[in-house]
């Protein structure tokens, strides 16, 4: 007997078949005429699902059957249910912490609020994890860096707008939700920055705001404790428009808040102090980026999205591929935006904000966050702002007060032995700028060769490649760490005591944000820069910043900036215009000024002569 390719058994060649049976079907047996619905005899699954027909089971129009998720390896004993929603939650929490999509499908009724008690159903991200590359294992959980709290006491700060709001002295006195401030003391934080202290109050009072502060000085708790206070405040995420005939809508996700970052690791960076932030909210924080396939991270977004961080480029992709909605955004948050307005992200901006769903200026908060705000580059975000106030901490636009700048007259071709000399007499973690991708290679090579070592970083690594250099970096496995731009803004590379410029940007900027790397938090740091002919157009820039920091300026550096032309075009944008340019044209504005002090810096060359010997970092607190 043998079975053709209708499925029936032969006893001979010749007898009749009866219904064509598909090729990847062949091996199965027919079941009796009487079968309703002629199904197919398969091998029975596991699981019973109720969103679709399993072949070789009852039909799910036979309403003796359950129609719910049940496990089979499991049937006959009961079932752990997990505690109603009136007790506070309705389902387990997975890795990210949110709820169980199996119990807890329906994305309209979720909430938002504390979850205290619930711990177990949460991941906690005070703790390492495995999936967490940038985790720095020599450091306390929950803290990234020490934070020098005395030198911050003089640091001027000028906000100006309508109706500011008072600063606040502590956590306890921003009338933060009691949640947040458990986070924050799980976080090591004790008392807030001066950017946190005027930032908290106008973003809880629902304000647009461009801030511009100092590198390492808070920034992004700044933005996210209000934010993540003022989710809360609304209880859930808004209702989201029912469309059944749009094939796939239910896999859209809405977010609520948007955070925009122009590079990979600060995205990452961000994602990971919103997980701690987040933690027992009920909110859930995403992150996307490029270099990775996107069908990964398709998996992750739909496992639920409150609050998403995210690169312009990968955003604009998701959008049009129908996987996420901004029409339920309200809060907007741009960290580096001068770099992301600047340097080419402007188109990708623009049809994000102006393009697609999202509403409309004064119907969303949006925020700007940046070491640095060119005049131009304000005029330019004001089209994203509204009514909004303007916050400027310490010198903005300078570098910090605790970076001691060398500046060395360094020719080509001894670049490599003045740098080996530097190594040798610094001690700790040191971070090296080249300009190009092959000099950053090359400049690895020759250490490694002389026996340093040395990792490299630049844009043509893939993301493991670069999440793992920077994860040897951090915990010390590797100290010498050679990077192009792609390291330089917004990263916090905890303890790093020197930064190298071994090749100078064209950009005074770019400068400041390379050595903001060190000095971070208040706490000391030291930058060397080589200098020669080939820059001679940035040499009055970086003579002005030195005088703004109280610092000696070379004679040959005085020599070189005369020796350029005097409307000789100069490298970059120039300096930062550090006042809000509607002051300029609009006496009327408000301008409020704190502790506009200036504190006797004459000790720093004293106090960095005898650099490695200084104070030890204080890890009283934790820092981004």
């Amino acid at each position: 007997m043998t079975q053709d390719a209708y499925g029936t058994r032969n006893n001979s060649a010749n007898e009749s078949t009866r219904k064509y049976i598909p090729p990847h079907l062949r091996r199965e047996r027919r079941i009796g005429e009487e079968d309703k619905y002629d199904r197919l005899s398969f091998p029975k699954s596991n699981f019973t699902s109720g969103s679709g027909r399993n072949f070789g089971r009852e039909s799910f129009r036979d309403e003796s059957r359950s129609r719910t998720f049940t496990d089979r390896r499991t049937e006959g004993r009961p079932m752990k249910r997990f505690p109603s929603k009136e007790n506070g939650y309705r389902s387990g929490f997975g890795e990210r912490g949110e709820p169980n999509r199996r119990q807890f499908f329906n994305r309209n009724n979720r909430e938002w609020k504390d979850f205290t008690g619930k711990e177990r159903f949460y991941a906690d991200p005070f703790k390492g994890n495995e999936n967490n590359h940038f985790q720095d294992e020599d450091i306390e959980p929950g803290t990234t860096t020490g934070i020098n709290f005395d030198h911050y006491d003089d640091i001027p700060v000028e906000i100006s707008g309508s109706d500011c709001p008072d600063e606040v002295l502590s956590f306890d006195e921003s009338n933060l939700h009691s949640r947040i401030l458990t986070n924050v003391k799980l976080s090591n934080y004790l008392k807030p920055t001066p950017v946190q202290k005027n930032a908290i109050p106008v973003i809880l009072n629902g304000r647009d705001m461009m801030a511009c502060a100092q590198t390492g000085s808070g920034k992004t708790a700044a933005f996210l404790l209000p934010t993540i206070h003022n989710m809360l405040k609304m209880g859930g995420p808004a209702p989201v428009p029912e469309k059944p005939l749009d094939r796939g809508y239910s896999k859209i996700q809405f977010p609520t808040t948007l955070v925009l970052a122009p590079t990979r690791e600060l995205a990452m960076q961000i994602y990971q102090e919103a997980r701690k932030f987040c933690y027992c909210t009920g909110i859930i924080p995403c992150v996307i980026y490029g270099g990775i396939n996107i069908r990964i991270q398709f998996e992750s977004v739909a496992k639920g999205c409150d609050i998403l961080v995210a690169t312009p480029g990968r955003l604009v992709d998701m959008i049009e591929r129908g996987k996420i909605s901004l029409m339920n955004i309200k809060f907007l948050i741009l960290d580096e935006a001068d770099r992301m307005l600047d340097m080419g992200f402007e188109p990708q901006i623009r049809q994000i904000v102006e393009r697609t769903d999202m509403p409309t200026t004064g119907e969303r908060q949006t925020l700007m966050f940046s070491a640095t705000f060119p005049k131009e580059i304000q005029r330019l975000a004001s089209d994203f702002l509204y009514d909004y106030i303007f916050l400027a901490v310490g010198r903005v636009g300078s570098t910090t007060d605790f970076i001691l700048q060398r500046l060395e007259r360094v020719e080509e071709h001894e670049k490599r032995d003045f740098l080996l000399n530097l190594i040798d007499t610094v001690s700790g973690l040191t971070l090296i700028f080249m300009q190009t991708k092959r000099g950053a290679d090359e400049l690895e090579y020759f250490l490694t060769r002389k026996g340093y070592p040395a990792i490299s970083i630049h844009g043509d690594r893939s993301q493991v490649e670069r999440e793992e250099a920077l994860h040897s970096f951090r915990t010390g496995r590797t100290p010498i760490l050679v990077a192009t731009d792609v390291a330089a803004r917004g990263l916090d590379i905890p303890n790093v005591t020197h930064v190298v410029n071994f090749d100078m940007p064209t950009d005074v900027d770019d400068y400041v944000h390379r050595i903001g790397r060190t000095g971070r938090a208040g706490n000391s740091g030291l930058a060397t820069a080589f200098l020669n002919d080939n820059n001679i157009g940035i040499a009055r820039s970086l003579i002005d910043i030195l005088i703004e920091s109280g610092q000696e300026v070379p004679i040959w550096l005085e020599d070189m900036a005369e020796r350029a032309q005097m409307n000789a075009r100069r490298g970059g944008r120039g300096r930062f215009g550090g006042k809000d340019f509607r002051r300029e044209n609009n006496s009327r504005v408000e301008r409020k000024t704190f502790n506009s002090g200036r504190r006797n810096d004459s000790h720093m060359n004293d106090h960095y002569r005898n650099f490695n010997n200084s104070e030890s970092v204080n890890k009283d607190s934790a820092w981004f």
